[in-house]
């Protein structure tokens, strides 16, 4: 019978991973339900709302010392990461924003082993580059049409989490995953606020379809699936959690197959075995001594008044 730490480790995965899952809607999302050419504000929209509801209800902040690493996690996850997706979803298409957000998993293990002097597997190496290889045969043809800003801001953003993502790990914030998410969403969507407010025109009315786009965004896609992606962070080895991230190309292909009636080529077919050889090979267990060490992080929680 297999042991308890195997399942446990796996459960950790599956859990993981549904949010990339969820994040693959987030193109179909913004083409189809969003208003048009407002980055800044779908961003806004998305993340302080919730973040400011899941703060309210939890009443946790960081204690006295931690506020910078706080506010700079929740810039580079959430802040500049959302602003620039949306920049990359409104300027390209969902294949091609998708593919070049796929080499998140790359620039985690780059500057794991450059930066922070992490021994990393070559099945680190071979999974992420699998992955980018399986994602651009998912996603880009002939047809694909790059636009420099859109290619550029998704590489930024892609840029920016994988930062967040190892600072994460490194600091280790001793706070449950949900408390952590609602820091960060508070402070990314802080951030994200006077930017929408100054440099773009407030819609003059919001659809019934647009107010369905921002609350499944925010509430599923944005609530609900940082609380899981960074109780994967906080759990898992940083390639590890980064690899899952190419499932979000994948989904986005699989809804565009199911919901928006496209077809489905055989390079295509390729490229998803490809992206889930990647994910599967970034899950193998790493050799003790591997992983990135982390801090040993004194207590930060304290209850607001």
């Amino acid at each position: 019978m297999p042991s308890a730490v195997p399942q446990a480790r796996w459960f950790d995965i599956c859990l993981t991973a549904t949010a990339p899952l969820i994040w693959g809607s987030t193109y179909m999302v913004t083409t189809e339900f969003l208003p048009p050419d407002v980055p800044l504000l779908s961003a806004t929209l998305r993340t302080l709302p919730v973040g400011l509801l899941m703060l309210l209800c939890l009443r946790q902040i960081p204690a006295k010392g931690w506020w910078g690493k706080i506010f700079l996690l929740g810039m580079l996850n959430i802040g500049i990461f959302q602003a620039l997706l949306f920049v990359a979803a409104y300027r390209l298409p969902g294949g091609v924003a998708a593919t070049v957000g796929a080499i998140q998993p790359l620039v985690v293990v780059l500057l794991g082993w450059a930066v922070l002097n992490a021994k990393t597997s070559m099945l680190s190496w071979i999974a992420a580059l699998c992955g980018l290889a399986g994602v651009a045969m998912l996603v880009l043809g002939p047809t694909a049409k790059l636009d420099f800003i859109g290619v550029a801001a998704a590489a930024a953003g892609a840029f920016a989490m994988a930062c967040g993502t190892l600072l994460t790990k490194k600091w280790l914030p001793p706070a449950s995953a949900m408390v952590l998410t609602s820091w960060q969403l508070t402070a990314g969507g802080l951030f994200l606020l006077p930017l929408a407010l100054i440099f773009e025109p407030m819609p003059n009315h919001f659809s019934v379809m647009n107010i369905a786009g921002y609350l499944w965004l925010g509430v599923v896609g944005t609530g609900l699936t940082y609380v899981l992606w960074l109780r994967g962070v906080l759990k898992m080895q940083a390639a590890a959690v980064t690899t899952l991230s190419l499932l979000s190309p994948l989904s986005a292909t699989v809804l565009g197959v199911m919901v928006l009636k496209q077809n489905l080529t055989v390079i295509q077919a390729v490229g998803m075995a490809a992206v889930l050889l990647g994910v599967w090979l970034g899950q193998q267990p790493v050799k003790k001594g591997t992983a990135i060490t982390v801090e040993t992080p004194k207590l930060i929680v304290k209850k607001a008044p």
